[in-house]
């Protein structure tokens, strides 16, 4: 059993805030910044767990997460994933090791290669994943956060598909 209160769960407990944060957000940008740091806090709780695939997962999350503000590149995205698949081949010993890699690869696609509610429902489909390896690790505050994280962002979807479409960018007169 696990130390509810040691600074592994504690750090897991802060990457729970900045994720649900994260997911309340309707804003694609905001979305990615709280991603950012809802990573870092989870790559320093998941080495005190010991689990360095989720290091490494977190790790690469955290750079697609600040490289996507930037650029919707597709070469950026091959990167990142080729990136987790080679750290896969390299760290994990069991396939419960793929859980987060996976999960990063499926994040990768969908903030480089869609946006609103779609890149949303793909990330929600990593957050099952995460669900799985942080029960697997026993990270309490992990998996409390991606519970909840699924609950949120089912809500911000349907938020969001209920609310009216942004007006027409204006056009300039040629």
């Amino acid at each position: 059993m696990s130390d509810w209160f040691s600074l592994a769960q504690l750090l897991g407990y802060v990457a729970f805030v900045l994720g649900v944060a994260c997911f309340l957000q309707t804003d694609d940008r905001r979305f990615k910044l709280f991603m950012t740091g809802e990573c870092i806090a989870y790559i320093a709780h998941f080495a005190l767990l010991g689990n360095p695939t989720a290091v490494a997962s977190s790790s690469l999350s955290m750079l697609r997460s600040l490289v996507s503000l930037y650029t919707r590149a597709k070469w950026v995205a091959v990167a990142i994933v080729a990136a987790n698949v080679g750290f896969g081949l390299a760290i994990a010993h069991q396939p419960s090791d793929w859980l987060p890699l996976t999960a990063s690869c499926l994040g990768t696609i969908a903030l480089f290669t869609l946006q609103g509610v779609p890149m949303r429902l793909l990330m929600m489909c990593g957050t099952g994943l995460w669900i799985a390896n942080n029960v697997i690790v026993g990270s309490i505050g992990g998996t409390a956060l991606e519970v909840v994280i699924a609950v949120i962002n089912l809500t911000t979807i349907v938020r969001m598909l209920r609310s009216p479409p942004p007006p027409p960018a204006a056009q300039t007169p040629q």
